[in-house]
This record gives structure tokens, C-alpha cells and sequence, in this order.
């Protein structure tokens, strides 16, 4: 099937009474209806990482007259930025794939999954080696079809992933797929930190960051400038002070260049789903990738609407089920 036709079975159309890409984003995350019948519950499981630190893994709780079998597939999705399983998307596709029946289950990066990491690093959006290592975990743990699908920061560290690993990729999951990532991370991080966007979700970022980092600071006390993170105003003067030098870049800027997925998107070597929204208001149209940019098993797909991580649908308060289940389909449908 050519990337073409692919796309052009994807659609999605938002409601009339949810106009814009700001509305499209902030309804859904606070008022749209998450799940289709009673609130996920998850079983939580700590992973000592090789570094001495810890992550912590929600695994969806499945009913005990539904037990997976062997070949059933596991989802894994990588949350984004402040995210967990308590975000709005996790729990959409928590209740899809328990109507699927399949396993399900969420892996926090480090310091957000309620307690504060151990080591003097916390997360970003390039890590490939720490997403490498959690997928080769789940493989242990699965003896079925391995899925995975990052949201935001965490499809931007997917993606980044499966670009380095090329079709070697293949030996650890069947397909993954990226929501409104921010594959190119400059473009994505100016335009947050302009205007409207400043104003809300910058702030809106760094009201859990700050205190976070702060905390990372008590444990390893002059591990960066507290004084100067204190007065940090936007995500670029955080990430100058705190992501990248924790995490071994230079500066913003050489995190930025370095952790982008885009460049790396002809590389991918496993079926890859991308999904951006044009009218998302953190990740400007321009910046998205085009056929041209990418490998023959990346499907691209493009809508006009749907925020940022959005994509309500319905009457009013609406609901966020459609996009995972059409992200969790066509994963599922490459399960073999």
C-alpha cells in the first residue's frame, strides 16, 4: 500500500463546536470524556535501571476472566512532557486496548511517575538509549507482539529510537507509531515559547518543572545553578540550565539539533506511524515532515484539526477515544 493511499484511510474531522487548534487542545485534556466504561486501573511495577535509578511501569489491569494469551500483543506508550498514565491520552488508549483485549501498559520517564528519580539526570526528548532499554525489558517480560506508541515528547524519543536502530528495530517491536511529536525539536520549542503559548503552556510546564528540578538540587546539591533556574521565564532557559547539561549536551540548542527525530526519519527500518495535527500550536506546520523525509514504511499522517493531542469528537463535552483507537488499530492490524 503506497503512503498515499495509506493516508488517505485516516481521517479526522473536528466538531463545530470546538473551533481552533488552542481550543482543540486545552478541552480535551481537562472536560472531554477519557474512557468508554469505567476508569482504567493499573498495576504498578518498579524497574531498577542499570545506573542505579529506578522507572516506574503501570501495567493496565485486565478483567480476571479476560487473562492474556501468549501471542496477545502488548501496547507500550511513552508519555509526554509532565505526562503519565493519569494524562488524558493514556487513559484512551488504556480503554481501547482493554476493548481489544490486548496488554497494555505504561513506562514513565524518570520523576514522573509521582516520586523523584535517584540519579542526577531526569528525562528528555532524545533519549533512544533509555527508550532502547525499556522496550528490550518489556520484550523479556512479552512473549507476544511488541507495540509502541510515544505521545509528544515521548514520539519524538520513539521515533528517535527507531531511527537509530534502523530495521534492527524489528528484532524488538512489530511497528510504533508517534502522536503530535515535535520531531523537530527548535521549531517546536520557539514556538512554545512565543506569545499565547508562552503565556499558558510554558507556564503551565514549568509550574511542575521548576519544583522538580529544585528537588533534583536537594539531592545533588550544585548540580546546576538554582538561582538561575529559579528565574528561568520559558522552556529554553530550563532546558539551557537543567535538560541539557544533566543530560550531556552543550546547550539548548545542541539538545535540540541532536534530540530532533526528523533527521533521522529516513533511517527507520519498521512500520511507523506519524501523526501531527496542522493547526497543533506547539508544533508549527512548516516544521512537519513531508514524504520526501522519510523512510517507504512511514506513513504520515496529517490532519487539518485536532490540537495538540487532542482530536475531540461528539456532541458536547465531546470525547478523546477516536485517535487512540485509530493510532491503536492500525498498530494492532501490524501485530502479525
Amino acid at each position: 500500500m503506497g503512503l498515499q493511499q495509506a493516508v488517505a484511510d485516516l481521517s479526522y474531522t473536528a466538531p463545530r463546536w470546538l473551533p481552533g487548534g488552542h481550543a482543540q487542545t486545552i478541552w480535551p485534556a481537562l472536560a472531554a470524556r477519557r474512557v468508554s466504561g469505567r476508569p482504567p486501573r493499573f498495576l504498578r511495577e518498579r524497574w531498577d535501571t542499570p545506573d542505579g535509578d529506578f522507572i516506574d511501569v503501570d501495567w493496565l489491569q485486565a478483567p480476571p476472566d479476560a487473562a492474556p494469551r501468549p501471542t496477545t500483543p502488548l501496547l507500550v506508550l511513552f508519555h509526554g512532557l509532565e505526562g503519565s498514565s493519569a494524562s488524558h491520552y493514556a487513559q484512551a488508549f488504556a480503554d481501547h486496548a482493554r476493548q481489544r483485549g490486548v496488554r497494555f501498559a505504561v513506562a514513565h520517564f524518570r520523576g514522573c511517575s509521582g516520586e523523584i528519580n535517584r540519579a542526577p539526570r531526569a528525562y528528555h526528548s532524545g533519549d533512544h538509549a533509555e527508550i532502547d532499554w525499556v522496550l528490550r525489558r518489556f520484550q523479556t517480560r512479552h512473549a507476544g507482539p511488541l507495540l509502541a506508541v510515544g505521545v509528544s515528547l515521548g514520539g519524538n524519543a520513539l521515533m528517535r529510537w527507531a531511527g537509530e536502530h534502523g530495521t534492527a528495530a524489528g528484532t524488538v517491536v512489530r511497528a510504533v507509531a508517534s502522536v503530535c511529536a515535535p520531531l523537530d525539536l527548535a521549531a517546536g520549542g520557539h514556538a512554545i515559547g512565543r506569545g499565547f503559548n508562552r503565556q499558558v503552556y510554558t507556564r503551565m510546564f514549568l509550574r511542575t518543572m521548576k519544583p522538580k528540578a529544585l528537588r533534583k538540587w536537594q539531592q545533588h546539591p550544585g548540580l546546576f545553578d538554582r538561582d538561575a533556574l529559579l528565574q528561568a521565564r520559558d522552556l529554553y532557559a530550563f532546558d539551557n540550565l537543567f535538560t541539557a547539561p544533566l543530560h550531556g549536551f552543550a546547550s539548548t540548542d545542541d539538545y535540540w539539533a541532536r534530540a530532533s527525530a526528523k533527521p533521522h526519519l529516513r533511517a527507520v527500518g519498521v512500520p511507523a506511524l506519524v501523526l501531527n495535527a496542522r493547526n497543533d500550536p506547539f508544533v508549527p506546520a512548516a516544521s512537519l515532515p513531508r514524504a520526501q523525509d522519510v523512510a517507504r514504511c512511514v506513513t504520515l499522517w496529517q490532519p487539518e484539526d485536532g490540537g495538540h493531542v487532542g482530536f475531540a469528537q461528539g456532541g458536547f463535552p465531546g470525547h478523546v477515544l477516536a485517535m487512540p483507537r485509530a493510532v491503536g488499530d492500525w498498530l494492532f492490524e501490524r501485530a502479525g
